[in-house]
C-alpha cells in the first residue's frame, strides 16, 4: 500500500491556519501520509493538476478536495484516507 497524497493549497494569510492543521494531523500518520504545500503566487504547479483555485484547497491523493475547511474536516479526510 503506498502512502496517502496530502496536498494543500494555501491560497491566502488567512489559510495559514489550515497549512498548520493539516501538517500537525498529517504528524500523526506520518509513516503513511506525504504532505505538499503549495503557496498561491509562488507555486504553479498545481494549476495544471487542479486548475486556479481561489479558496484553501485540502487534495487527498489528487481526487478528493475539500474547500470548506475546519479542524474536523480535516482530521477526518486524512484519518479516512489513511484507513482505506
Amino acid at each position: 500500500m503506498g502512502k496517502v497524497q496530502v496536498e494543500f493549497v494555501n491560497t491566502c494569510s488567512c489559510c495559514a491556519s489550515y497549512e498548520d492543521q493539516v501538517k500537525e494531523v498529517a504528524r500523526q500518520y506520518e509513516d503513511d501520509v506525504d504532505v505538499k504545500i503549495y503557496y498561491v503566487g509562488k507555486d504553479f504547479d498545481y494549476i495544471r493538476k487542479y486548475g486556479n483555485l481561489t479558496r484553501g484547497t485540502l487534495i487527498i491523493n489528487g481526487k478528493t478536495k475539500y474547500d470548506n475547511l475546519n479542524r474536523e474536516v480535516i482530521e477526518n479526510a486524512i484519518k479516512a484516507a489513511v484507513k482505506e
